[in-house]
C-alpha cells in the first residue's frame, strides 16, 4: 500500500527527473545478482529478493538470499510476497474494464454508486468527486484517516468501516477536486466501495473474477491458498523481526483493494507480458483505458489509472511500487523497448530505485542503509532531552514525545503517517521498526538538543527540523 503520506509519496516523483537518457540493455544476470547481494548484505539468511525480467528474448528470474531464518530454501519465481500498493493497478484495471463494458463512466460521481453503502463524500465549490479523481489521486481526500489508531499499538481498538465512514462524512476538502495530485489510500478505498456497490459483490471477489482469473495469475489472491502459504516468504521489519501481515492491521484490513494482494514474480511477469503485447489479453482494451487516462503530477510525470508514468513521449517508463510492514515490491516496464521488470523482497523498504536502474542503467541506485537495526537502551534523562516540538521549513511540526520508556514521533498530518515508536541504535540515531524511517538528533555547543533530521521512507534526502525555542 505504500504506508506513506502524500508528501512522502510525492518525493518519488520528485527524484525522477523528466526523461531518461537512452535505453541501454538491461544488466546481465551476474550483474543483477551482484546488486541483489549488496541489497541484502549480511542478512542473506533472514531475507531475500527476487528480480524478474521479461524482454523480446523471454523471461529470466534472478534471486538472492533466503525466505527466513532457519529456512534455507532459495527464493524463486513462485515465491509468494505481499505486493502492497501494486494491488492498486489491479483495482484500477477493474475500473477500466467496467468503463470498457459501459457499466460505469470515469466522469461519474462516486456518490452515484455509494448511496446504498451509506458513504457520504465531501464536496467543494459545487463539484463532486468522480471515479477518475479517485483513480488518479486527485480527489483531494487525505492519505489515511487522522483518527485511526497507531498500527504499532497491539492494544489499540479496532478501526471499523463505520469509523471510516464517519470520518469521511465530517471531512472538509482543503483543495479543489481534480486540481492537485495527492496520494490517497482513502481515495482508492472509496473507489473500491463504489465498484463493489455497482456490481453488488464483495470487492475481493470482483477483482478475483474479473481481473486475476482472466489474466491466469494462479498464485495471486487476497487469501493464501495452501500452495501459496507453503511458498510464502515471511515478511520482516527493519530490525529483521517478523512483521505482521497487512491484513491483520485493523485500518488496512477493511481496505483490501488498496494493497492486500499476495503474488509472485512469475504471475506479475505474466501480467507484464500481456501489458506489453507478448501474449493476447482479454483485458487489453481495459489496459489501454487505464494508461490513456492521465493527470499531471509534475512536469514530465503523470498519474494514470493505477500506474505512474515517468518521462515523455517515446521515453517513458510505466511504474507502480509498494511497501507494507514486511515487504517491498515494484512492477515496471518500458513500452518502447518492451522490457519489463518485477522486484519483490520480504523486508520493509524500497526497491523502486532497483527497478528503474534495471530499465535505465544510467539511473543511480540508492545508497543502501544498514538493512538491520539493533535497538539499545538509553538513560531516561537522554530520552527526556529529545522530547519536544521541531519545525521543518515547508513541512510543519514534528512532535517527539516520551511515553513510558521510549520515544514516539508524530509527523505533520499531510505526511499521512501514524504515530511511530522510534528506537535508539546509538546516542543520536533512532529508527522505526515498522517502516524505513529514521531520526537523528543534533546537539549544540551548549550540549542541548537543538535540531533533528528525519529520513522518511523511500530513502530520499533528510528533512532538517529545528526545536522550537521555548522547548530548548
Amino acid at each position: 500500500m505504500n504506508f506513506l503520506g502524500a508528501a512522502v509519496a510525492m518525493s518519488i516523483f520528485a527524484i525522477l527527473t523528466p526523461g531518461f537518457a537512452g535505453t541501454p540493455a538491461v544488466p546481465s544476470d551476474d550483474e543483477i545478482r551482484k546488486i541483489l547481494a549488496e541489497c541484502v548484505g549480511e542478512n542473506d539468511k533472514a531475507i531475500g529478493i527476487v528480480v524478474g525480467v521479461i524482454d523480446p528474448q523471454g523471461r529470466r528470474i534472478i534471486s538472492y538470499g533466503h525466505r527466513d531464518v532457519g529456512d534455507a530454501r532459495p527464493l524463486n519465481g513462485d515465491t509468494v510476497f505481499e505486493i502492497a500498493s501494486v494491488t492498486k493497478v489491479f483495482t484500477a484495471l477493474l475500473l477500466a474494464d467496467m468503463v470498457e463494458k459501459n457499466e460505469v463512466a470515469l466522469s461519474d460521481p462516486a456518490s452515484k454508486y455509494l448511496t446504498a453503502a451509506t458513504i457520504k463524500l465531501p464536496e467543494r465549490n459545487g463539484h463532486l468527486i468522480t471515479l477518475v479523481d479517485l483513480a488518479t489521486h486527485t480527489s483531494g481526500l487525505p492519505f489515511m484517516p487522522a483518527d485511526a489508531p497507531p498500527f504499532s499499538d497491539p492494544t489499540a481498538a479496532k478501526y471499523s468501516t463505520g469509523d471510516l465512514k464517519r470520518y469521511l462524512a465530517s471531512y472538509q476538502l482543503t483543495r479543489d477536486i481534480g486540481s492537485d495530485w495527492d496520494y490517497s489510500n482513502i481515495g482508492y478505498w472509496v473507489l473500491s466501495e463504489a465498484l463493489a456497490a455497482r456490481t453488488g459483490k464483495d470487492i475481493k471477489d470482483v477483482i478475483r473474477q474479473r481481473v486475476v482469473v482472466p489474466l491466469k495469475m494462479t498464485d495471486t489472491d487476497f487469501k493464501l491458498s495452501p500452495k501459496m502459504k507453503e511458498n510464502l516468504a515471511p515478511g520482516h521489519d527493519s530490525a529483521l523481526q517478523p512483521a505482521p501481515a497487512a491484513s491483520t492491521i485493523p485500518i488496512y484490513s477493511i481496505m483490501p483493494a488498496i494493497g492486500l494482494l499476495y503474488s509472485t514474480t512469475n504471475d506479475l511477469l505474466t501480467f507484464l507480458s500481456e501489458c506489453m503485447g507478448y501474449e493476447p489479453s482479454p483485458l487489453a482494451p481495459a489496459m489501454n483505458i487505464a494508461l490513456s487516462n492521465r493527470r499531471p503530477v509534475q512536469p514530465g510525470n503523470q498519474q494514470a489509472l493505477g500506474w505512474n508514468v515517468y518521462g515523455k513521449d517515446a521515453d517513458q517508463v510505466i511504474f507502480r511500487d509498494g511497501s507494507s510492514f514486511g515487504y517491498a515490491s515494484v512492477m515496471a516496464y518500458d513500452p518502447k523497448t518492451r522490457v519489463g521488470v518485477v522486484v519483490l523482497t520480504n523486508q520493509v523498504g524500497d526497491v523502486g530505485d532497483l527497478a528503474r536502474h534495471l530499465l535505465r542503467p544510467d539511473f543511480p541506485l540508492a545508497k543502501r542503509a544498514n538493512t538491520k537495526h539493533t535497538e539499545i537502551t538509553l538513560d531516561s534523562k537522554v530520552l527526556d532531552s529529545y522530547a519536544g516540538r521541531y519545525e521543518a521549513k515547508g513541512e510543519g511540526i514534528f512532535t517527539i514525545a516520551r511515553e513510558n520508556d521510549f520515544l514516539t514521533i508524530e509527523s505533520p498530518a499531510d505526511w499521512g503517517l501514524p504515530k511511530l515508536r522510534i528506537r535508539p541504535e546509538n546516542q543520536r540515531d533512532f529508527f522505526a521498526s515498522e517502516l524505513p524511517f529514521r531520526v537523528t538528533f543534533q546537539t549544540g555547543s551548549d550540549g542541548k538538543v537543538h535540531d533533528l533530521t528525519i529520513y522518511p521512507p523511500r530513502g530520499q534526502k533528510g528533512v532538517p527540523a529545528n526545536k522550537l525555542a521555548a522547548e530548548k
